[in-house]
């Protein structure tokens, strides 16, 4: 247990907590590149308890600038796209991405009023379909050569969902391998033409054996963390028989991400994004070794359950998470549908906006999420003696943080850890954009 001060502690994240000095710290996710197309690519964007307005300009540059029109404080969510920059409705005046106030119509001719004007404008960058913003101050971080970000676009997809809930509570549900044999059980297994795309659905490498099969079957996982140099990495493996071993190995990429295999030829990269306090959205990117990714049928499938424009679960505490006692006791663990998003979203949000940790009872098979909180205290503790944590890189060290290694397979249970890196080495080498990255 921790005390509500320790609690508060790591999950608050407005500009004058410890958590949130923190998290200021990193690049963030703060929309969809998709969700700038269109005419008007003007969005509003709250991250970190903070309110910002993304736009492209005419000339397609990015910015995020304050929400507040620094003249009288007006809503430049619904500026002008015009001249260079976005023009504020109230009386006109113009910024442009970097903040700069280019126009003060209204002011009499000769005044100086605009060059004495500066709107407060954050660092924007586009990678595999997201925008990312840093909302810090001083020299952003290098992005590490993760996966995610070497591949090239039509290899990636890129999703998000809003939780009512605090980020903590979100992200911590993917640093536990444990609860996928109950939350997401399924009494069913489906055909492998079926699981494009959907968790826990296709087979386990060098297996006929479906993941749902193995994870209802196999329901003790023994679980094992090692500390790297971006985060955590988890390997939890469940004894099949004498010969074979089920393995899985995903990891916490510092601070608040985790990459996890979806197949045996994808892998998700996950952030998860506090807007406040006791919401989040996270945000996925889906990686394919072997070939291109299916944006459309991989959008579709994600659009049956959210809604645009803000990506909100048609499926969420309104409705009881569409629980259905009949399909509870024939079907589904949960009795909430065959998406694991849903599965999780209840788990998370039934805790409360702020889990009261206080209250809790670890057990062994949180050995994962007690390793990160002891990181994420570290990691703090560093921010308020002015040191950078974990994962705040400079180039060189960004390019040597690459991966990381994710795989879900079957393999001898004599040398697991020989078995689970020679699978991932020869998806990896075989993959066509790290051949051409090498050849370059």
């Amino acid at each position: 247990m921790m005390s509500a001060e320790q609690n508060a502690r790591i999950t608050r994240i407005t500009a004058d907590q410890p958590a949130g000095k923190l998290l200021r710290q990193y690049w963030q996710p703060v929309a969809l590149s998709v969700e700038l197309e269109g005419p008007r690519p003007i969005r509003p964007v709250e991250l970190l308890g903070q309110h910002f307005v993304i736009f492209r300009d005419e000339s397609g540059t990015l910015g995020m600038l304050d929400r507040d029109c620094p003249h009288r404080n007006a809503d430049l969510a619904f500026g002008r796209l015009e001249d260079g920059g976005l023009r504020c409705p109230f009386h006109g005046w113009l910024f442009d991405v970097n903040g700069d106030c280019l126009q003060t119509p209204a002011e009499p001719k000769g005044s100086t009023l605009c060059k004495r004007i500066k709107q407060k404008s954050y660092p924007v960058i586009e990678k595999s379909g997201i925008i990312f913003a840093f909302p810090g101050e001083g020299k952003p971080p290098a992005f590490p050569d993760l996966d995610c970000f070497i591949a090239p676009d039509n290899y990636v997809f890129a999703f998000k969902g809003l939780m009512e809930c605090n980020w903590l509570q979100a992200l911590e549900v993917g640093i536990d391998p444990a609860h996928a044999s109950f939350l997401h059980r399924f009494f069913e297994d489906d055909e492998a033409e079926s699981s494009y795309g959907r968790q826990f659905r296709a087979t386990s490498a060098n297996s006929t054996m479906p993941m749902t099969r193995v994870l209802r079957e196999f329901d003790c996982p023994d679980i094992t963390v090692d500390t790297t140099d971006y985060g955590l990495q988890l390997i939890a493996t469940r004894a099949m028989s004498e010969e074979n071993t089920h393995v899985r190995v995903t990891n916490v990429l510092f601070p608040q991400a985790f990459v996890i295999p979806l197949s045996g030829e994808m892998t998700i990269t996950q952030w998860h994004v506090p807007v406040n306090d006791t919401s989040c959205y996270w945000y996925a990117i889906f990686t394919s070794f072997s070939e291109p990714v299916d944006k459309d049928h991989m959008r579709e499938q994600r659009l049956k359950l959210y809604t645009l424009p803000d990506y909100r679960p048609r499926v969420g505490r309104a409705n009881d998470y569409g629980f259905d006692p009949g399909e509870q006791a024939s079907k589904t663990y949960t009795g909430m549908g065959d998406d694991i998003n849903v599965h999780d979203q209840w788990a998370v949000e039934s805790q409360g906006p702020i889990q009261d940790r206080t209250r809790e009872h670890l057990g062994q098979t949180d050995k994962g999420i007690i390793a990160y909180r002891r990181m994420l205290n570290q990691a703090i503790d560093q921010v308020e003696r002015g040191e950078k944590p974990l994962m705040v890189l400079n180039a060189t060290q960004a390019a040597a943080i690459q991966g990381p290694a994710t795989m879900d397979g079957v393999g001898p249970a004599s040398n697991t850890e020989d078995y689970w890196k020679d699978v991932d080495a020869r998806r990896r080498s075989a993959a066509p954009w790290r051949q051409a990255a090498v050849q370059i």
